[in-house]
């Protein structure tokens, strides 16, 4: 082997090792990225809401052992949010993401915080230690208050109870009368 060609393997070997930070995917083996479907969503508190969530496989050898997650936040300080009030399926685990292919999420939501939030995906290996997650580009999210006379339907029951409850005593008074 000549001089220049073992300097050419030499190089390309230590560039494979040597990964730039940031730059090798979440498996570790393959560049992954995250992108959504939009960047803003605007809804009512307690309505239901959908996005789509695309994680590509920009390598050239498969990516496997992946785990999408979801993530909710406020972006107001002092506002809580649980995330696992608002989507009961956050945790993906995907199959096999070929060289060059990529696969798409359904994101399924029930806005439970009026304000100012975020929604986001990240993606991690199941090998996670030392590894950074790939994080999605963040939807900004508005959700506005929702003020109902008839929150959650009790209005017929809040004021359909006392009517009935006087009803009978009314009743019971006029049959004790007789």
């Amino acid at each position: 082997m000549s001089r220049g060609a073992a300097c050419a393997v030499l190089a390309a070997l230590v560039a494979t090792i040597l990964v730039a930070p940031g730059a090798e995917g979440a498996a570790g083996t393959a560049p992954v990225s995250v992108s959504v479907d939009r960047d803003r969503i605007s809804t009512k508190l307690g309505e239901k809401f959908v996005f789509r969530s695309t994680i590509a496989n920009r390598g050239s050898t498969p990516a496997s052992g992946l785990i999408a997650h979801l993530n909710v936040l406020s972006l107001r300080d002092g506002v809580y949010v649980d995330p696992e009030d608002w989507s009961s399926s956050r945790t993906r685990y995907l199959s096999t993401i070929p060289a060059g292919g990529s696969v798409s999420l359904r994101w399924k939501l029930q806005a439970v915080t009026p304000g100012s939030l975020a929604v986001y995906v990240s993606v991690v290996p199941d090998v996670a230690a030392g590894r950074r997650p790939v994080n999605g580009p963040a939807i900004q999210l508005a959700v506005a208050q929702r003020r109902t006379l008839n929150s959650g339907g009790v209005l017929p029951l809040a004021v359909g109870m006392p009517v009935l409850l006087g009803a009978l005593s009314l009743g019971i008074r006029l049959r004790r009368r007789r």
